[in-house]
């Protein structure tokens, strides 16, 4: 009896190792099948890592092309001096042509650019204090509608008008054009817009001499706002001799240092008559673009001008060395018996004449091989 109770016991323990035995041998298969599980599952999913990477390599990109086109004209003296007979001013002229009667010879010149820049060399204001000075230009705010419908952004205030109505008409002609929503610039103030994803920047000085001091205040703002990412500066300045159809000295050496300070296109404005166009280290420098729609002067003698435009080509934000401008004669007047102050596009003759003209006071400056890159070289 004992006997049989070993040989159970025996039997038993037996038993219950077989079990153990089989349980650890699922034990190791299970785990053995987990382990190969995660290493396929660690493979797919590099797999996929790969597949997913491959798809996100995007191709090599083309260069973004843009070009933006840039038009410069010179005074807009929107307004007159009050000492002046009443009858011809401007201020007669819109009571009794209508505001749009300033613009109908433009034919769209400045709707059809991106950016256009131009010297207001006026007050906007009904500030009564003026200036101790021989000619001292108001407006009404009003006309900030000839600027709207002419298709003009922005205005040059750094000139020798400005201040005619002392500070009160300065900080006025700002808020005007601001509540017009043109843009304006000059001193301390510069104009920034963004045309196709790229940034136009426009600064105006005062440039009677070149001194150390605008030449800093010149290098400093370019370089600052350089590094704003803007792609194309513009420089107006005020200065020259009233009636000069050749820059002083002090005009090109300033002019030549903005344009290695950084500047890609530099204008001017003050003499009141045209100046010459002087290509300089790839860029173009326009001396004087003359009086534009000037209620300065019932019946100038002198009423040629004309807008300045380039277009500016980019890849990816960067400036080309492509050059493509555009010389564009005007009269300040449909007229010529006297100012109408509806500055008129020129053709046939009378465009032939003053862009003889513009060549030839270029030559007394330098030889004109800027002509190469308009569209079409005038005949001479």
């Amino acid at each position: 009896m004992k006997e049989q109770k070993r040989m159970g016991r025996r039997k038993g323990r037996r038993l219950k190792h077989w079990v153990r035995m089989t349980l650890f041998g699922l034990f190791l298969a299970a785990a053995a099948a987990l382990v190969a599980n995660l290493v396929v599952t660690e493979e797919v999913k590099e797999e996929v890592k790969d597949e997913v990477a491959d798809q996100m390599i995007e191709p090599v990109k083309e260069p973004v092309p843009a070009s933006i086109t840039v038009s410069a004209a010179g005074d807009f003296t929107l307004g007159t001096d009050e000492t002046f007979t009443y009858a011809g001013s401007f201020p007669d002229e819109a009571e009794r042509s209508g505001l749009s009667h300033f613009t109908e010879g433009l034919d769209g010149i400045f709707e059809n650019d991106d950016v256009s820049t131009v010297n207001l060399e006026t007050t906007l204001t009904e500030a009564t204090e003026k200036a101790v000075k021989k000619f001292r230009f108001k407006g009404d705010p009003a006309y900030t509608q000839i600027l709207n419908d002419a298709g003009i952004e922005s205005v040059n205030l750094a000139n020798n008008h400005i201040f005619d109505y002392l500070e009160q008409g300065y900080e006025d002609t700002k808020a005007n054009l601001k509540a017009a929503n043109i843009g304006y610039f000059g001193y301390d103030d510069q104009y920034v817009t963004e045309v196709k994803g790229v940034k136009v920047w426009a600064l105006g000085y005062e440039g009677w001499e070149d001194t150390a001091e605008i030449r800093e205040q010149v290098e400093t703002d370019i370089d600052r706002i350089r590094e704003e990412g803007v792609s194309v500066i513009v420089v107006h300045f005020h200065w020259g001799v009233e009636r000069s159809y050749v820059p002083e000295q002090s005009q090109r050496t300033l002019a030549q240092f903005t344009v290695d300070a950084g500047a890609d296109l530099v204008v001017g404005h003050h003499p009141h008559v045209v100046q010459g166009i002087e290509e300089y280290n790839g860029k173009f420098i326009v001396y004087s673009l003359g009086n534009f729609m000037f209620g300065g002067n019932r019946n100038p003698a002198d009423k040629d001008t004309y807008v300045f435009q380039q277009t500016f080509h980019l890849e990816d934000g960067e400036l080309t060395d492509k050059k493509d401008i555009n010389v564009v004669p005007f009269s300040i007047s449909s007229r010529t018996d006297r100012n109408d102050y509806q500055p008129t596009r020129l053709d046939g003759p009378e465009k032939e004449r003053v862009m003889d003209k513009i060549i030839d006071v270029s030559d007394q400056i330098e030889k004109s091989d800027w002509v190469q890159y308009m569209d079409s070289e005038p005949s001479r």
